[in-house]
């Protein structure tokens, strides 16, 4: 069964740090594209960091840049996401996501992805 679980979603205070995971089952993790998306209650679901084949090359939103980390790890088929310096305005449900066919010029195209995780929800409070 082709998948994707995310975890470590939770409630913290403005300035805290979550770090985010993703593990991947039933395809070729190493072969594809990953990326973090997240939607907060009444906006649409946005792009937030994307992480090339091999991690060689990664892209974030303006609106993280600096303050998240994208990584991953082929030899347990897992994605992550380092959240530093969050925000109030970090709040949402995070999704993980993958595509088999990489295109650097749409990394946040969410149509062009393939697999979708559960989301996980992250709380930042003032």
């Amino acid at each position: 069964q082709v998948q994707l679980v995310e975890s470590g979603g939770g409630s913290v205070q403005a300035g805290g740090s979550l770090r985010l995971s993703c593990v991947a089952s039933g395809y070729t993790y190493s072969a594809g594209c990953m990326g973090w998306f997240r939607q907060a209650p009444g906006k649409e679901r946005e792009g937030v960091a994307h992480i090339s084949r091999g991690g060689v090359s990664t892209y974030y939103a303006d609106s993280v840049k600096g303050r998240f980390t994208i990584s991953r790890d082929d030899a347990k088929n897992s994605l992550y996401l380092q959240m530093n310096s969050l925000k109030p305005e970090d709040t949402a449900m995070y999704y993980c996501a993958a595509r088999y066919l990489c295109d650097y010029f749409r990394r946040f195209s969410q149509n062009d992805y393939n697999i979708w995780g559960q989301g996980t929800q992250v709380t930042v409070s003032s």
